[in-house]
């Protein structure tokens, strides 16, 4: 358990976490709590700990739907005074329902659209709570307006958009007080939650790029929080968002979440590469699904499109059949072929893009000149800015200019509907369109021509129309730059900067056979109809539950402040390496085996510097000076850089180059410990290398005696993993029939003799230990990378064997909180000086004077 001061010690940090404006303090809404007493009262940032050990009880689950608007529409009673509700059926929040399981409470957490009045929001809670399970989040207008306006709008929706500003009038600058405003927002929004959540039984959703840092609000302070996120909007490449003053601020809250969710793959590898450039994470796929790790907990990475919802469509199309819709717009439109078009108003939709390629479509082919209609359906703008201003002015010039060429009595090429229509409406204009344009520039992921299909469809039992009842087609032009564009194998899709390409694609989409189009109908609608909103939510939820199960098994830690607060999550079985219990039980023993990888382990990997220091051949030379222990360098290094770095260690064993060399102390001869090679497996190997060396900046070969090791640790952090992934594949496959291992390590490519490994050293000490008579009670093994794994391995086989007793102490400790074969890890190679000091402070003093007059570097 965590102490207060501890958690204390995480909200000094708020200077990150600020709060803007005064918030008047509510009646909090009273919760299930894990523990005796009230504390519906007490402030947030009051908690006795940011651990969640205690367990509810409540074992019933439940999910709490996080978003920056509930799923409600609210309006004023009469008089102006009170206010009445009712759900938002064309809310994805509300519809996302039908995939979750059935007996699942489901609980709203978000802003309203409309500001309510302070004296009126703890009444308008009660209500919303009550009858709708909603728990509203009041922002403060000067917060509302920089967080949503501000810092939505002009900074991460541009930016996730790919624009940049590249001068102060084009996008925006970053302006601190609105990223200031935006973690308020999130907080204010935390605070809401915390105060219905369950945490050992609940599950958290939250939704889209309004909250991306609530993750980390939520997480310090419940450690075990089942939390996913799904971001609805595209997730730009590294290039554009490391632009971002708060790149990591932001990358780290997301980490925070168990799962985030993506519509395509490639805003999920967009988001993946930033990882690893900007915090050095490598993701992995096991088994179809993609986990990153992260201080020991697995970030699952879910790609799914969302889809629409079938039910409702269906339903709109049955009220447009009934009101006369669909007929009057047939009527309205006889003898016109009908391309659509439906948007928001906003800079990235490329309205205008369409608009020019009807114009050059009606001039490359003049023979859709009176014929051929694009009604452009745009729907309000949701920001604001001269950048929108500008193109709607761009988009009715360009109307304008469009139905003056090219329009005559009773025909416009151009019916600009610029006002909100209700679904009955769009869906009639779905039915009757021929093909449906849409040329954005970038969107997340667009829905409009899922829809489209589902119209065209039609429903079964209609019979208004001859064609209900007869072959079903349609036809889709969309941009490559849309989430929705991989799922439709059939559309054309088209770069829409390029207005010439898409006017021929405009063409061909309705000039093209009914026997082609209905079968792209088919297809599409198979998709469409299988793939719909029901089926999203229940395979996020399902990767959830996956993601999670293992939560309340591991053991947690909060560690931290800001936004650097993460969650260490360890295996039971694996936890950090005591000084005071290693030390108490190395005082007992009375043969001691101690094993040390170099690189990562006593030196940093980051140190330019190989040579060890002062610090570090004194504490060798002090193990050393105590008879009951066998000090052993085991590395991958060459043997006459090890031999001149620890010189001044006289008793000390080396095994270098993994193993192939090793001696018992200076005074020993090297001997070879693999078998002996003529190293003509070099000549095929070394091309190869230098091959990918030469095409890959930052990478270099390393020549040893026994050895060819390509390293790649300097080079670009994506393209390095690629080439190491194909060289080693490479490798492979030509030194296929040669007495070698190709295996990776970190930042390495490592082709060495078969029979050598670090696992052979430790064998070898262990039987040598024995048949003297001096078999090891204490065995200390540490290293960093995946060759050290094979000491580890080797010390369960090793004590079954006899060659270690049963009851021997085993210290197998990795360096860093990862997988590993070791049963402890320590931090950091200063943690691993810290215990080896420990340890040569309790050791037998015999002979120190001896072996530490010899030190010098």
């Amino acid at each position: 358990m965590m102490s207060r001061s501890y958690t204390n010690l995480l909200d000094l940090a708020s200077g990150n976490f600020p709060v803007m404006g005064p918030v008047r303090e509510r009646k909090r809404l009273t919760r299930v709590m894990t523990v005796p007493g009230v504390v519906s009262e007490l402030d947030d940032d009051q908690a006795n700990s940011v651990n969640s050990d205690v367990h509810s009880s409540v074992n019933q689950d439940r999910i709490i739907i996080v978003a920056n608007q509930l799923p409600v529409k609210a309006k004023r009673g009469r008089d102006n005074k009170g206010w009445s509700f009712n759900w938002d059926d064309y809310s994805l929040l509300l519809q996302l329902k039908d995939g979750l399981p059935e007996e699942m409470e489901v609980l709203y957490v978000g802003s309203l659209k409309i500001d309510v009045d302070i004296n009126e929001q703890d009444e308008v809670s009660s209500v919303l709570l009550e009858k709708f399970k909603c728990v509203p989040a009041f922002l403060p207008p000067e917060i509302f307006n920089k967080f949503y306006h501000g810092f939505c709008k002009q900074h991460l929706w541009s930016l996730f958009h790919y624009m940049l500003p590249y001068s102060a009038n084009h996008g925006g600058r970053f302006d601190r007080s609105l990223w200031e405003a935006y973690v308020a927002a999130n907080k204010i929004f935390s605070q809401r939650v915390i105060e219905v959540i369950n945490p050992e039984d609940d599950y958290i959703w939250i939704h889209d790029y309004h909250l991306m840092v609530l993750p980390t609000f939520l997480r310090r302070r419940f450690n075990r929080l089942r939390m996913g996120f799904f971001l609805h909007s595209p997730f730009p490449s590294s290039e554009i968002y490391r632009t971002s003053p708060v790149r990591e601020e932001i990358l780290k809250a997301l980490l925070n979440s168990d799962l985030i969710g993506f519509h395509t793959f490639d805003y999920a590898r967009h988001f993946l590469s930033c990882c690893s450039r900007m915090l050095g994470l490598e993701y992995q796929s096991k088994r179809g699904y993609i986990g990153l790790e992260y201080y020991g907990r697995t970030i699952g990475i879910k790609i799914m499109p969302v889809g629409v919802h079938m039910e409702q469509i269906e339903s709109a199309l049955r009220v447009a059949d009934k009101e006369s819709r669909i007929h009057e717009f047939k009527q309205k439109f006889d003898g016109k072929t009908v391309l659509l078009g439906v948007d928001d108003m906003d800079v990235f939709k490329g309205v205008n893009l369409k608009l020019l390629a009807m114009e050059q479509m009606l001039k490359q082919h003049p023979k859709w000149q009176g014929r051929a209609v694009l009604v452009q359906i745009t729907n309000p703008a949701r920001g604001r800015g001269k950048d929108l201003e500008d193109t709607q002015a761009e988009i009715q010039a360009s109307c304008k200019r469009i139905n003056e060429m090219f329009g005559k009595p009773g025909y416009e090429p151009i019916v600009f509907i610029d006002r909100p229509i209700s679904l009955t409406e769009r869906v009639a204009y779905y039915t009757i369109a021929e093909c449906v344009v849409v040329t954005a520039v970038r969107d997340g992921m667009n829905l409009t021509p899922y829809e489209y299909i589902a119209c065209r469809q039609g429903v079964s039992e209609s019979a208004s129309s001859s064609e209900s009842n007869g072959p079903k087609k349609s036809m889709l032009v969309v941009s490559e730059f849309i989430g929705c564009s991989p799922s439709l194998s059939g559309a054309i899709r088209v770069n829409p900067w390029n207005f010439e390409a898409t006017a021929e694609a405009m063409n061909e989409a309705i000039s093209m056979a009914d026997a082609e189009t209905q079968l792209q109908h088919e297809k599409h609608y198979r998709y469409v109809s299988s793939h719909d909103v029901a089926f999203w939510s229940r395979s996020f939820f399902q990767d959830m539950e996956r993601t999670c199960k293992d939560h309340f098994r591991r053991r947690c830690w909060g560690i931290g402040l800001s936004f650097g607060f993460r969650v260490v999550a360890l295996d039971p079985n694996f936890r950090k390496l005591s000084i005071d219990h290693i030390e108490s039980v190395y005082v007992r023993s009375k043969n001691r085996a101690i094993l040390l990888d170099y690189d990562g382990t006593v030196m940093p990997q980051t140190s330019h510097n190989k040579t060890p220091n002062a610090e570090v051949i004194s504490i060798v030379n002090r193990l050393l000076g105590d008879t009951k222990n066998t000090v052993f360098v085991v590395s991958g290094r060459g043997k006459e850089s090890l031999d001149k770095w620890f010189s001044p260690c006289k008793k000390l064993g080396i095994a270098a180059e993994h193993g192939y060399f090793m001696r018992w102390s200076s005074d020993d001869k090297w001997e070879v410990c693999g078998p002996n090679s003529e190293f003509g497996w070099k000549q095929i190997a070394e091309p190869v290398m230098r091959l990918y060396t030469e095409a890959t900046d930052g990478s270099s070969i390393e020549t040893k005696e026994s050895a060819l090791v390509w390293h790649h640790r300097d080079a670009d952090p994506s393209f390095g993993s690629s080439q190491a992934k194909e060289m080693l594949d490479h490798l492979e496959s030509v030194l296929a029939n040669e007495p070698v291992t190709v295996k990776s390590g970190q930042f390495i490519i490592d082709v060495k003799p078969q029979g050598v490994s670090k696992g052979v050293v430790a064998e070898k000490v262990f039987t040598t230990m024995a048949e003297s008579g001096k078999q090891a009670d204490f065995v200390l093994c540490i290293g960093d990378d995946r060759s050290d794994e094979e000491m580890f391995e080797i010390i369960s086989s090793a004590i079954s064997s006899g060659i270690l007793s049963s009851n021997t102490s085993v210290f197998a400790c990795t360096v860093g909180q990862k997988p590993s074969k070791a049963k402890y890890y320590l931090d950091d190679p200063a943690e691993v000086i810290n215990m080896l000091e420990a340890l040569a402070d309790a050791s037998d003093p015999g002979s120190f004077t001896d072996t530490e007059s010899d030190i010098s570097l």
